[in-house]
């Protein structure tokens, strides 16, 4: 090969890389144009304008991210780079990455779950992860709660998920029962007016489901009864403590004896021999 062959060679070549490079840039110009137009338009729907804060942008993240690796293969095409290559190399990437994060892709995947099928909600109060408190931030990683003792509680999606979740706040209202004991003798029909008495007269408890009251149970040293009122939820621990008092002085006005532990023991003797 002559140098004047050499230098043509190069040149073409140099035209040919020039265009394919002028295209790239053409394409991620456009690309990134467009994706962002996508981004605008998914955002005016009408699932997104209703779906949940932490919802939208996760989904809104996954597409930009899903609409960039497609521009980003395009753009690798159009270069000339073999396509089966970089499927080879994206996958043995995806392999090792999905080893080295497994318990970070069990998150991910229960980050998903939790905004797909939304067992609890921002501000809501759960029980979760072994951990109750108040729902304060839903991330694709973790969840975080703040307890009632004013801590903040970081619990892994993965976790949150493969365990049972209690949702205090799902319904307005919720069902209060307290079990009070008395002593064996009291009269049975007049305690339970009297518990009916007293939780009709607080304002928080609701008339309908109207208040339960009734005998429910013969201990060892007390007649239980079981007290249920419905009340709203952010009402919950007010007429609990509320009952609890004016029960309290309720049986020491009426007389009506609240017992305690105690072990009746019948001693026989034998004459001695």
């Amino acid at each position: 090969m002559t140098w004047e062959q050499f230098i043509n060679k190069m040149a073409d070549f140099a035209v040919s890389a020039g265009m394919k490079l002028l295209w790239a840039l053409a394409i991620l110009v456009f690309g990134k144009i467009l994706i962002k137009l996508i981004l605008k338009l998914v955002r005016r729907t009408r699932f997104m304008r209703k779906a949940e804060l932490s919802v939208s942008r996760f989904l809104l993240s996954f597409i930009r991210i899903a609409l960039e690796i497609l521009l980003i293969l395009t753009i690798v095409a159009v270069l000339g780079v073999p396509m089966s290559s970089m499927v080879a190399i994206i996958a043995s990437a995806a392999a090792a990455i999905g080893l080295a994060l497994q318990g970070a892709l069990s998150n991910f995947a229960g980050g998903i779950m939790i905004l797909v099928f939304h067992p609890f909600h921002l501000d809501d109060f759960v029980e979760a992860g072994g951990f109750s408190g108040t729902v304060t931030d839903i991330g694709i990683f973790y969840t975080v709660l703040k307890t009632p003792d004013n801590k903040n509680v970081t619990i892994p999606n993965g976790t949150v998920m493969a365990q049972p979740v209690t949702n205090y706040s799902a319904h307005p209202i919720r069902r209060l029962e307290l079990k009070f004991p008395v002593a064996y003798g009291t009269d049975i029909q007049k305690t339970r007016e009297i518990l009916i008495d007293e939780v009709s007269k607080h304002k928080m408890v609701l008339s309908d489901p109207e208040p339960f009251a009734r005998l429910s149970a013969h201990e060892d040293s007390s007649l239980t009864f079981t007290v249920r009122v419905w009340v709203k939820r952010e009402n919950y621990w007010t007429v609990n403590f509320d009952l609890m008092e004016a029960v309290h002085r309720r049986f020491a006005a009426e007389n009506i004896q609240i017992p305690f532990n105690q072990l009746d023991v019948h001693i026989s003797g034998n004459d001695a021999k």
